[in-house]
């Protein structure tokens, strides 16, 4: 009789507390749709906006005297205007206009001006346009002439993409020097801003390793660039999205991204994807390294033969000779480059102080 009168209680409890836990999630149910209905600020957390890192841009203009691109909302209406943004839309997109199915003429190996000059020569330290205005014409020790932006224009044409030059009074020529002229109109004459160009890394110690850079090229490379370094190209097979770095429709040995010191600094501030000045994902030394790797491979080759007619003027990781030093085209190409640096400043001093 005990034994029952126990089971009696216990099932008594357990009905009880089953009723407290139905009736407390109903309370619950309650307290929540009543906030939802009456009261949506208290919920407003649910939907809060994701945290976004400000820009970079934002960045740069918190360093005194930081170049930034003009709004193009100042750039001026008519004929002028037109001819500035059609320069724009060549240096985005050159492929659509003078790639191999180009819309205007076929000069050009597929790849666009920003694929180089990246936001179309608008990003600071991404090797934008900011200091071209203010600088040229100026004299180049490659062609050993003063140089004009056509001029220099043009080399980007025959080297970094792989094709022909342009004629100085088609309207293509006039347009890219049109917006180049714009992004620089007001930097004072002569003066290159902070943000242009490229960064500067310090030389290794050590030669730049292919080897170690293949391991960083697919790890942190090849999703965008590919297995072969082909690139990404976009779904109408017009233009590259993400550029091949080597092959036949990549840039060839003559381009300034075959220097290592300029393809090291490339990728420094802006690669992988999502990369900036400020927030850079590779160390110094796994950019040398993966510069190594990418400009190890085959590319379209280009006469050299008329650049650097004063072979001392040679930057010390031009990669070809004849030199004015005894190091070997090897060191040239991957370094180490201080002894090589060293040497010159010695010889510099050694004539001007006879």
């Amino acid at each position: 009789m005990k034994n029952k009168t126990d089971q009696n209680e216990s099932l008594v409890r357990l009905t009880s507390m089953l009723l407290s836990l139905i009736l407390t999630m109903v309370v619950i149910i309650v307290l929540l749709a009543g906030s939802l209905f009456f009261a949506p600020q208290l919920t407003a957390w649910w939907n809060r906006p994701v945290e976004v890192k400000a820009p970079v841009i934002e960045k740069v203009s918190l360093i005194p005297d930081a170049w930034q691109a003009p709004d193009e909302a100042a750039i001026p209406s008519g004929a002028e205007g037109e001819l500035v943004r059609y320069g724009k839309e060549l240096i985005a997109h050159t492929a659509e206009y003078l790639g191999p199915n180009g819309k205007v003429m076929s000069i050009s190996n597929g790849m666009n001006c920003q694929n180089c000059h990246l936001d179309a020569g608008t990003r600071p330290f991404g090797n934008n346009y900011s200091a071209v205005a203010a600088t040229y014409p100026k004299f180049r020790a490659r062609s050993g002439t003063k140089e004009t932006i056509e001029k220099r224009v043009n080399d980007c044409f025959e080297r970094s993409l792989n094709g022909h030059p342009l004629e100085n009074e088609s309207r293509e020529m006039k347009a890219i020097v049109a917006y180049i002229n714009w992004l620089g109109k007001n930097v004072p004459k002569g003066q290159t801003p902070k943000g242009a160009g490229l960064v500067e890394l310090a030389y290794l110690d050590r030669p730049a390793s292919p080897e170690k850079g293949l391991i960083i090229y697919e790890e942190k490379c090849l999703l965008c660039h590919g297995k072969g370094g082909e690139g990404v190209m976009n779904d109408a097979g017009t233009e590259f999205i993400y550029p091949p770095l080597w092959g036949e429709k990549s840039y060839n040995h003559g381009a300034g991204l075959y220097r290592l010191s300029r393809f090291a600094g490339y990728v420094k501030a802006n690669m992988p994807l999502g990369a900036t000045y400020f927030e850079p994902q590779l160390t110094d030394a796994e950019a040398w390294d993966v510069a190594a790797y990418v400009n190890s491979l085959p590319r379209p080759k280009k006469d050299l033969s008329n650049d650097w007619p004063d072979i001392s003027k040679k930057p010390v990781d031009h990669p070809f000779g004849p030199f004015s030093d005894e190091f070997p085209e090897e060191q040239h190409k991957y370094g180490p480059f201080k002894p090589i640096q060293e040497k010159h400043k010695a010889d510099t001093k050694r004539i001007a102080g006879m």
